[in-house]
Order: structure tokens, then sequence, then C-alpha cells
């Protein structure tokens, strides 16, 4: 199975991201996830595109998960994406 890329666009001093990495980290133990973080205050239009809703998460590019990342949600869309390669 190829590996899924995981882009986290997060931002400094925010809890939320925090705990969104930690869910990715603790997944990667069983997945072959590659995590990519993309602060947003480095770019006017990804903060105006997700000044609000951080951390956002997206899967191979596709958004998945925004706000309160729960761990089960994301293991459920890693596992959909398994079931299609």
């Amino acid at each position: 199975m190829p590996q899924i890329v995981i882009t986290l666009y997060t931002r400094k001093q925010c809890s939320l991201c925090e705990k969104a990495k930690q869910i990715i980290i603790e997944l990667k133990q069983d997945w072959d996830i590659i995590l990519e973080e993309v602060d947003i205050d480095e770019s006017d239009e990804l903060t105006e595109l997700y000044g609000i809703m951080i951390p956002v998460v997206k899967m191979d590019g596709e958004e998945v998960a925004f706000g309160i990342i729960d761990k089960m949600d994301i293991r459920n869309r890693l596992q959909e994406k398994k079931g299609n390669f």
C-alpha cells in the first residue's frame, strides 16, 4: 500500500493543533503516513481559507477533518483509503 500524505494546517500557540499533531504521530505507528505541517500564518491565502477552522487535516489532498480532531475519525478515513488501493 502506498504511503498516505497527511497535511496538517496549523498555527503557533494552537492547543487543538498540538493535539491533532499528537493523534497523527500516534497513528503513524500503525500506518504508513507522511506528515506535512503547514503554518497558515505564513500565507495570507491560507489564513483567509482556514483561519477559524484550524487545525485542518487533509489526506492525499482531500480535506477530512477540522477543529477538534478525533483519532477514530482519522483512523476510519485511513481504513477507507487503504480499501481504495
